[in-house]
């Protein structure tokens, strides 16, 4: 990160440096005398969860600037997909045949890099969670174009690395999953949803509902799979219901290849939010 100081007060390097140099005493030592923003036992206090909210959010913010990205390409999908070559390690039968997602998931992403690349690696750069699976294939596809991605981590029970093929200055992690969600759509250019669990179901409903509101600019929103997702989600029956209208059924399309989508995105007309629920009032 850099720090173009334009301020005639001390910077803040110095003096944390300078009061690590302090002669060890009874009340150096004290936490009381450490500096607030270096002292992670009162920066982790209940009080300043504001303030972490704040720092989550500004710290992808600044560096994602600094690199002049400016829009991005995000995959949700499950980690649990294997690649192809090892499909026989998946736990269910399912799980096995979902492994063709994988290559759909790294070649759509380095379908999307090409087109990163070409804008100097400012527009559609590949945003995943950072993790193994779906996560995994889009940030290998787009090192595999040359290109850069982002990976969107978060602190879990099962702590695990990111993955190997994420950008290392682009690796970011996470303590709230809300400020998380938020850095995946800030930049969002378009959208593709590959087969997943809890996880990828929260990120999508979120999104959806975030442009369903007009809360949010229509973008490409591809779901990867339509057997998968029409067989766990019963689209028409929200709509028949009531709950959605049918028009909320336009706001995404279902493709089952990489091109199909990269199709979708390349053709997309730009379309302001909504300014009407369609079922409402």
């Amino acid at each position: 990160m850099t720090d173009d100081r334009r301020s005639v007060f001390r910077d803040a390097h110095f003096d944390r440096t300078t009061a690590r140099q302090v002669p060890d005493t009874p009340q150096s030592r004290s936490s009381t005398y450490r500096l607030a923003f270096t002292d992670e036992e009162f920066m982790c206090r209940d009080e300043l969860r504001p303030v972490r909210l704040q720092l989550e959010l500004l710290k992808p913010q600044l560096l994602l600037e600094e690199r002049q990205i400016e829009s991005t390409v995000v995959l949700f999908g499950g980690a649990r997909i294997p690649e192809p070559a090892q499909k026989h390690t998946a736990r269910t039968k399912t799980l096995s045949q979902l492994s063709a997602f994988y290559d759909e998931a790294r070649e759509f992403a380095r379908l999307m890099t090409e087109k990163a690349i070409a804008s100097g690696n400012r527009e559609y750069v590949i945003a995943t969670g950072g993790g193994p699976g779906v996560m995994e294939a889009g940030n290998r596809g787009a090192q595999e174009a040359g290109g850069i991605s982002l990976g969107l981590s978060i602190v879990l029970p099962h702590e695990q690395a990111p993955n190997e093929y994420v950008t290392p200055e682009l690796s970011f992690n996470f303590h709230y999953f809300a400020i998380r969600k938020m850095h995946f759509l800030m930049r969002a250019r378009a959208i593709g949803v590959f087969p997943g669990g809890f996880g990828t179901l929260d990120e999508t409903f979120e999104a959806l509902t975030l442009i369903q509101t007009g809360r949010m600019d229509r973008v490409p929103f591809v779901f990867f799979g339509r057997s998968f997702w029409e067989t766990v989600i019963n689209w028409q029956a929200l709509a028949d219901a009531g709950t959605i209208s049918d028009e909320d059924l336009s706001l995404f399309r279902f493709v089952d290849s990489a091109q199909e989508a990269a199709d979708i995105i390349e053709n997309w007309q730009p379309a302001p939010p909504r300014d009407v629920i369609p079922g409402r009032g």
